[in-house]
């Protein structure tokens, strides 16, 4: 009998001593976790990860799905995970996506729900199995709550292997192996062997194979994400392995269960048969799931599973546009193959403590010509200009006045590629940014993209972490192209747009003139914001937005009514407790005081955060 997991779950709270690598710090490991209304789980799985540090350094990255729980309230207790919220739910394959351009430089990358709890060793026990070249992926052995083996193995499915569980489900658990996609042979979940594929709910893949494979599939939203992913794997002729030795216990309350959920993972089953197979077997798998629900008709999850299997056109739409996609069939890998192709204009006005580290993660492509690079130096009095130069590949431009949209203007000017990105001096776009964004520009219909922020909040003062925590769990500071210090423009856009005029606030113009349908977030391209570290640095840069934001909206009449700042009900919803009140709180306050300071006394000069540029 397997021993009780449920003594094994260490409490909520922080293990002293115990810390995740910071994203400059070496580690062995990321662990990516997609969160969604997971307040009740997400501390315990952390708390167990805690322990298992000390064998295997491991970095922790959570994106959270637009939880409207307290899952953020939860996650601000540990200060070494990186939290980044999507602005949306955008399941569990585009969390995954959002998080593999943060991994860093690591051996492996492990998926994990939620809601699990790791055993101690099991981070030890799946690295172990790299050992093996020929071994991509490794799950561990999935245990109930009372500590018996969950039947995570999975076989390919077939059509046959669908029509015996359609028919007989969980009452014959010894039937061949040609009739089950659900591997229940005890002695199977005892020894270490190769699996098809596996549950997602935990998976540790080899960090070369991830770059490989690229992105996982956002069609499948949820469910049958990881069985094309596994696929997928397989056909680089890695093997996915099963180590009994690490295990994991899973509440499997996670994504809960719905009669849309029901309908969606039927529906999952159909789209990867046609993904993976001829339209005839695709139909006859149809078909055997339309008997299975019928089957089962007095049950509300089949019968919104038989109007979803019914429903052909629907079948053909992936389950929500894939954001991320920059045109059928392609991926993030395909972007970024041999690099990004376009331009990045950077406007710089004395940016000589940062510009070094905004250009590094562009170096490489700018060198090997792939990437145009074009650096405006506008009015700067420091070593801005001498910095960018020694960077290979990128062009320098100087201007003596010092202003944004002149460098804007003097930027276009002297780039000559599309599409096109405009990156503020102090933004660091992470790895394989650059390409994601170009890449979803090539999607019908889209023109302009912005990027995932991650706010880098290292030393912030607790006033300023409240304030940012709450405009986090705002997803309407997340749908428009300003607010990131970088968007993507392709040629018709910015051949319609024309010369940007002398507005300080560019981003927003260029989000109010570019139609609603024409701009798409991208979750896999994310770039790194240092926020103020100090309360005083805040008001500063609150004084700036208040000041710039009203020239954008004097000019011409938008053709997005959406974009405007966020106002009382927007932070209304944002609370769900004591914690989440407190940011509401501070929020208000420090913009209300920024107003006040700037009804007072206007600023005469441009009010620079120099608290992060240290």
């Amino acid at each position: 009998m397997p021993a009780r997991a449920t003594s094994d779950a260490p409490s909520d709270a922080t293990v002293p001593g115990a810390r995740f690598a910071a994203a400059d710090e070496p580690a062995r490991l990321a662990v990516l976790v997609v969160t969604y209304n997971s307040a009740h789980d997400v501390g315990r799985l952390l708390a167990s990860l805690r322990p298992e540090v000390a064998r295997v350094p491991s970095r922790v990255l959570v994106a959270d799905n637009a939880s409207t729980d307290d899952t953020l309230d939860r996650l601000a207790d540990h200060p070494d995970v990186r939290v980044v919220p999507t602005g949306g739910n955008l399941g569990y394959a585009g969390g995954i996506n959002t998080l593999l351009p943060l991994v860093g430089d690591v051996e492996a990358v492990l998926v994990l729900n939620p809601d699990l709890v790791v055993r101690p060793g099991a981070l030890s026990a799946l690295l172990a199995c790299l050992a093996d070249p020929g071994v991509g992926a490794v799950v561990p052995s999935i245990l109930e709550p009372d500590g018996t083996p969950y039947p995570s193995l999975r076989r390919e499915p077939t059509v046959l292997r669908t029509l015996g569980d359609a028919l007989v489900g969980r009452r014959w658990p010894g039937r061949p192996s040609w009739a089950s996609e659900t591997d229940r042979t005890p002695a199977h979940y005892t020894s270490a062997h190769a699996v098809e594929w596996a549950t997602g709910a935990a998976l540790l893949v080899r960090a070369t194979t991830a770059r490989t494979l690229g992105p996982w599939d956002e069609r499948y939203f949820l469910y049958s994400e990881e069985t094309d992913y596994c696929r997928r794997l397989r056909g680089t002729g890695q093997q996915v392995w099963f180590e009994p030795a690490a295990q994991v216990v899973h509440s499997r309350g996670g994504s809960g269960s719905s009669p849309a959920l029901v309908a969606l993972q039927e529906a999952n089953r159909v789209r990867y048969a046609r993904a993976h197979g001829s339209p005839l077997h695709a139909q006859a798998v149809r078909g055997v799931l339309l008997l299975k629900s019928g089957l089962r008709v007095r049950d509300a999850g089949h019968r919104a599973a038989l109007r979803s299997l019914l429903d052909g056109a629907a079948l053909a739409r992936p389950h929500r546009p894939p954001v991320t996609s920059p045109r059928p069939g392609a991926t993030r890998a395909d972007a970024d193959a041999d690099g990004p192709s376009g331009s990045v204009v950077i406007p710089a006005h004395d940016e000589a403590a940062v510009i070094a580290r905004t250009l590094a993660p562009l170096a490489e492509d700018a060198a090997a010509g792939r990437l145009e690079v074009v650096v405006v130096c506008n009015g700067c009095t420091d070593a801005t200009a001498e910095i960018a130069r020694s960077v290979p590949g990128v062009q320098v431009v100087e201007i003596d006045v010092a202003s944004k949209p002149a460098a804007l203007r003097a930027g276009d000017a002297a780039a000559t590629r599309f599409p096109r990105l405009y990156l503020d001096a102090d933004i660091e776009s992470a790895p394989g940014a650059v390409a994601a964004l170009f890449a979803a520009l090539s999607a019908p219909g889209v023109h302009a993209a912005r990027p995932t922020t991650i706010d880098d909040l290292a030393g912030a003062t607790w006033p300023v972490r409240s304030f940012y925590r709450l405009r986090g769990r705002i997803p309407a500071l997340h749908e428009h192209l300003w607010g990131a210090g970088a968007y993507a423009l392709d040629a018709t856009v910015r051949a319609r747009l024309g010369a940007f005029p002398d507005v300080t606030a560019d981003d927003l113009w260029v989000d109010q003139h570019v139609a609603a349908s024409e701009k798409t977030r991208v979750p896999g391209a994310s770039v790194i914001v240092r926020r103020p570290r100090d309360t005083r640095s805040l008001l500063a840069v609150l004084r700036r937005t208040r000041r710039t934001d009203a020239p954008a909206e004097e000019t011409a009449p938008p053709v997005d009514e959406g974009s405007r700042t966020i106002g009382p009900s927007d932070i209304a919803r944002t609370v769900r407790g004591p914690r989440s009140l407190v940011d509401a709180i501070v929020y208000v306050t420090l913009v209300t005081l920024a107003r006040a300071q700037l009804r007072r006394a206007p600023a005469r000069r441009w009010e620079r955060d120099t608290s992060s540029r240290r």
